[in-house]
């Protein structure tokens, strides 16, 4: 998801060598290790259209090697929190596809992230595989993978899919905040109730190919189609729980109790619209307030208009413990080896306090501690869960080829 980044607070880094204390968290030294000996995965940053609109892709101005904070991510936070391999969302807007420039676009987009590793080798390095993903980490960078955003992408074409995976996606999001015709949206009214013959055919695609097929974003009729589609373990990004947080963008229960089945994996997402229960109610009632104005008033006075809402109907931020409260129900619903990390860092406009941007993995860690998880549990949700479902990802690919 991409909304523009406003309202956030920051962490400062004094040592990017060190895992950041939050406000809201302070890292022990248990943590610490635990952390330390974790490959921390995000399942979604979309720092690459930040880049792109930020800086018309000009690392020259928009140095990520130097504190920007402006943004939840650069280098040096990177470091801090400990990431060891993030998926860089390749997102394009939805209106893009109506126009018939997705797939260029999106393709400019991975060739963006191409040049952020080749721009900043110390640091990252591009991984397609697992084995990758390892020996990245081993020799202390970051593995950089490419995640789709949006069925739109492929533009009703199943050589489009081929030439994205070839360019080196590894997901992608069936949808984003609109339906297509072979696949509904959580956002938006229904056009194929699920998935069409055509969306199957692209799932079943994607595990000859070895593609993760993400169900972020996606109605629960098309989440349900999908797990009875799939050969292979399915992902959520970045979702959280909806039993938790009533926002159509997270996963119900019922979806949630058939991810063992797939051996799938669910990415808990930060934007406090999606995980807190109060900032959810609030977010929803603008959305319906703007769909109201829109019908009266010209897209400046609707923003005119919106501007003032918002300043008196503000939405709550929330904190650490309603991601870590997602986690507990994600864990006790589907099991602890299914659920993982997706924050959505630069693609929202408001983060839990303690969650301010990609230095703070390690409170993730402390806050599981606390709540009495085990350091193979912690280690399955910063990481690990993920690995064992792209292994699977990519031997059922080797086995339909």
């Amino acid at each position: 998801m991409v909304v523009p980044v406003v309202g956030i607070v920051l962490v400062t880094v004094l040592n990017a060598d060190e895992p950041v204390e939050t406000a809201a968290m302070q890292i022990t030294d248990k943590a610490k290790e635990i952390h330390a000996k974790s490959i921390v995965i995000d399942g979604h940053n979309d720092l690459p259209w930040k880049i792109r609109t930020d800086s018309n892709r000009a690392f020259e101005i928009l140095d990520i090697a130097k504190s920007q904070p402006e943004l939840h991510t650069d280098i040096p936070r990177l470091k801090a929190g400990g990431v060891g391999a993030q998926f860089w969302s390749v997102w394009v807007p939805v209106r893009l596809g109506y126009d018939g420039v997705a797939l260029l676009t999106t393709i400019e987009q991975i060739e963006l992230v191409k040049e952020m590793v080749a721009t900043y080798p110390d640091h990252f390095e591009s991984a397609t595989t697992v084995a990758d993903i390892r020996r990245i980490y081993r020799d202390g960078k970051i593995a950089s993978l490419i995640g789709v955003e949006g069925g739109h992408c492929i533009e009703n074409s199943i050589s489009n899919l081929n030439h994205l995976f070839d360019l080196g996606a590894r997901y992608m999001t069936i949808t984003h905040s609109d339906s297509l015709d072979w696949a509904d949206s959580a956002t938006d009214t229904a056009k194929a109730n699920g998935l069409s013959p055509f969306g199957r055919e692209v799932v079943r695609r994607m595990n000859q190919l070895g593609m993760m097929v993400d169900i972020s974003h996606v109605s629960p009729q098309t989440m349900h189609d999908v797990l009875d589609t799939s050969l292979a373990p399915v992902i959520f990004s970045h979702s959280s729980a909806r039993a938790v947080a009533d926002s159509p963008r997270n996963v119900p229960d019922d979806v949630l109790k058939r991810i063992p089945e797939k051996d799938g994996v669910v990415m808990v997402n930060y934007f406090s619209a999606f995980v807190v229960p109060e900032a959810v109610k609030v977010y929803h009632a603008g959305l319906d307030y703007r769909r109201g104005l829109a019908k009266d008033h010209s897209p400046a006075e609707v923003s005119a208009l919106y501007k003032v809402w918002k300043n008196k109907n503000p939405m709550p931020p929330g904190d650490i413990d309603d991601v870590l409260d997602h986690i507990d129900h994600l864990s006790e619903v589907t099991g602890w080896r299914h659920v993982g990390i997706g924050s959505d860092f630069d693609g929202i406009s408001m983060v839990p306090v303690g969650l301010e941007d990609v230095s703070t993995y390690p409170a993730i860690t402390q806050g599981l501690l606390n709540r009495g998880y085990t350091e193979e549990q912690i280690q399955g949700i910063l990481g690990e869960n993920l690995l064992r479902v792209m292994e699977k990802v990519e031997a059922t690919a080797r086995e339909r080829r």
